[in-house]
This record gives structure tokens, sequence and C-alpha cells, in this order.
């Protein structure tokens, strides 16, 4: 059984399909939407396979937008 069926999702995750492509996701959401760790998202990051985040203070988000954009690349 997957880590994400034993794992409660977050609200971003469920709802990614109708959040606007002005909102921003955290790393959790990011490694949820890819299948990975967070470790790996950060890792695809640095190898320029999913789009930098943007800061907000002490906070990485990434913007739905560029996150669909680049998801859509690689499907």
């Amino acid at each position: 059984m997957s880590q994400l069926a034993n794992s409660p999702l977050s609200k971003a995750l469920v709802s990614f399909d109708s959040l606007p492509n002005s909102a921003h996701v955290d790393v959790r959401t990011v490694a949820g939407l890819y299948g990975c760790s967070v470790p790996t998202v950060w890792r695809r990051v640095a190898a320029g396979l999913i789009p930098a985040a943007k800061k907000f203070g002490h906070s990485s988000r990434w913007n739905v937008a560029e996150l669909r954009a680049a998801f859509g690349e690689t499907q």
C-alpha cells in the first residue's frame, strides 16, 4: 500500500485542480503532486526539473500556474 494511501492529504493537494493559477502551494503539496519525497522535490528543483520556489518571508511556495505548466511538459 502506498504512503499516500495511509497519510492525510493536504487540502491544497486534494483541491489542486480547483486552485487559481495565482495560488501558491508548499513543498509537501509539490511532493504529493510529483509522487516523491520532500528531499526529492529539492533535488529536482536543483536539477531544473521542477520550477524554483518563490520565497515569502521564511516560507518557500510554488506558483500553481508554473507547476501546471511544468507538470504538463513531463506528462
